[in-house]
């Protein structure tokens, strides 16, 4: 499908988040850390007190505390940094 020039930018930036959130989740499996409530928050996408459009957050979601403790010696590994 051919991407037009003029794309809308919010269009874009919820590409961008989609993708960013498939990057997380595949490095996350990677360090063998699921987080099932990974996704685009799309109602984060608005500002009803502005009424403007923003740009997407990413929901991690709760997670217990085995998975806390992996994410944590993931991200303190010394690859990690």
């Amino acid at each position: 499908m051919a991407e037009s020039r003029h794309e809308n930018p919010t269009l874009a930036e919820l590409r961008d988040a989609e993708e960013t959130c498939e990057r997380l989740r595949v490095a996350l499996v990677g360090a063998d850390i699921v987080l099932p409530s990974l996704r685009v928050d799309l109602a984060s996408c608005v500002d009803a007190a502005n009424s403007t459009l923003r740009g997407p957050l990413l929901e991690l979601g709760g997670c217990n505390l085995a998975t806390a403790e992996k994410l944590a010696k993931a991200l303190c590994a010394p690859h990690a940094r």
